[in-house]
């Protein structure tokens, strides 16, 4: 049987490119990542690839396309299902899955971004909305180990990634998640004890740098 070919695109800050990579990880399944430019300049593989939206991640299996995060965790799982299955065999609890990652990409990951990319009463908005998102997560997590209850599944996968982004948003936005929420702190660094996640997160200090940079660039500071 030929090799597979499996090609990540995505750009290291991103956390929706972090869920492919950790997917991938805990699949043991052998990629090339290839890297975008920071400031996207939509390289020719990337317009090819994803001509609709041109944007990261988008995973090529076998030079074909599948683009959009989720879609991606959903694809590789099927592919791959005899591997760390991400999403419950269940098909109520794989509707939960589905509905809390749903939830990360509508509510929490919009209002981190604000929180960056904002300041004065603007970002003090996206700050209590992005708690008030968390919190309800919290609620959800209880005392599990992780999400799916004893295993990383679905639901760890699609949010871990934003805690490489914790410190750049406490530190723009003046708050410390370990006081906030602590369950989910305590929960991301559980994660972040599995090697399919701490390869995949980048240092957060270098998530801060990043920020700062893009910050100056849009004359936010």
């Amino acid at each position: 049987m030929a090799e597979e070919e499996v090609v990540l695109l995505s750009v290291w800050p991103s956390y929706y490119g972090m869920r492919v990579n950790i997917a991938l990880e805990e699949k043991g399944i052998n990629y090339e990542f290839k890297e975008e430019p920071e400031v996207p300049g939509k390289s020719p593989l990337l317009r090819q690839m994803n001509p609709i939206h041109k944007k990261v991640p988008v995973l090529i299996h076998n030079g074909r396309p599948i683009c959009e995060s989720l879609i991606i965790l959903e694809y590789i799982d099927e592919i791959w299902s005899h591997k760390s299955p991400l999403l419950p065999s269940n098909p109520y609890q794989r509707s939960q899955a589905r509905f809390w990652a749903d939830y990360m990409d509508k509510k929490v990951f919009p209002s981190a971004r604000r929180i960056w990319m904002s300041k004065g009463e603007e970002q003090e908005s996206a700050k209590e909305e992005f708690m008030e998102g968390l919190k309800v997560l919290e609620g959800e997590l209880g005392e599990k180990s992780y999400f799916g209850g004893e295993t990383m599944g679905f639901i760890d996968v699609s949010l871990v990634p934003m805690s490489s982004w914790f410190y750049a948003l406490g530190t723009c936005a003046n708050f410390r998640l370990e006081a906030e929420c602590p369950i989910l702190v305590n929960w991301a660094k559980r994660c972040m004890q599995k090697e399919s996640v701490s390869k995949s997160l980048p240092d957060p200090h270098k998530i801060y740098d990043l920020v700062l940079q893009i910050r100056k660039w849009h004359g936010i500071d």
